[in-house]
């Protein structure tokens, strides 16, 4: 897979597809890296340049360093979208990529032509005890992986879709893993959201237990005429287990806002 260098020197892998008009970056979560995006890149690479990125830590990029946090996250992300080309695009974060979503666009706000904050909070009240939770098993991602899966995906889970999941956390480096888990659980963003000042799309699976849809109605309360819409049918990965009615609702909210 590519892999770009970034101006504070990691190299950061991705994939993509190359079309026309703003393009859409798009954001994984902690227990996953860029190929979970391959629904979304196959529908909306068509008629648009597409991007899936790794996070320092995950996938194709290299290692990251200790001390590494979502605001570091946020700016390999920008650079590396400096390094392609790409000035400013519409984000696209789900869970841990919200988080870092809502970084970039505190840290660079021009950037960003929308945010659409999937399955993700501006602080999440059990933040501290699924951090631990994660810390525990982090050494044996495999065993973490299956026991965790039924939680993370609406039941009953397609078949195809759950070894997918399986599969793709299974490949985490534990350290990676560690760095991206306190990224995300110990986040509270509440000011950077309430200064969110892009169209913003806040969108969650009616079945998602980890980041229910509560915390995406406060989330979207907190940002100025944010859109909240529910995935019928849908866990914490709607992306995957309802790839057509998620890949519906980011296109008709891109197509509002350009």
């Amino acid at each position: 897979m590519p892999r770009v260098i970034t101006s504070n020197g990691y190299h950061i892998g991705y994939v993509e597809q190359r079309g026309g008009g703003v393009p859409i970056v798009f954001l994984h979560g902690v227990g996953s890296d860029k190929s979970v995006w391959h629904p979304q890149l196959a529908h909306f690479g068509a008629a648009r340049r597409v991007i899936a990125f790794d996070y320092p830590g995950y996938g194709d990029s290299d290692p990251a360093p200790g001390g590494t946090t979502r605001d570091d996250y946020a700016s390999a992300i920008i650079s590396a979208m400096h390094e392609l080309g790409v000035d400013r695009a519409h984000i696209c974060g789900l869970s841990l990529g919200g988080v870092v979503a809502i970084a970039m666009h505190h840290a660079a706000p021009e950037r960003c032509a929308s945010l659409i904050l999937a399955d993700t909070f501006a602080v999440h009240p059990d933040g501290r005890a699924i951090y631990e939770r994660s810390i525990a098993g982090v050494q044996n991602l495999p065993a973490m992986a299956n026991a965790r899966v039924d939680v993370l995906l609406a039941q009953p889970a397609d078949p195809a879709v759950r070894q997918e999941v399986v599969d793709t956390m299974s490949r985490i480096e534990p350290a990676g893993y560690r760095i991206g888990a306190e990224a995300v659980w110990l986040a509270d963003q509440r000011e950077r959201a309430r200064a969110i000042d892009v169209p913003t799309l806040v969108l969650v699976g009616d079945q998602d237990v980890v980041t229910p849809p509560d915390l995406s109605n406060e989330l979207a309360d907190l940002i100025r005429d944010a859109r909240m819409q529910l995935i019928h049918g849908a866990g914490h990965l709607g992306n995957l287990e309802k790839s057509a009615e998620f890949n519906l609702i980011v296109e008709e909210f891109i197509g509002s806002t350009e």
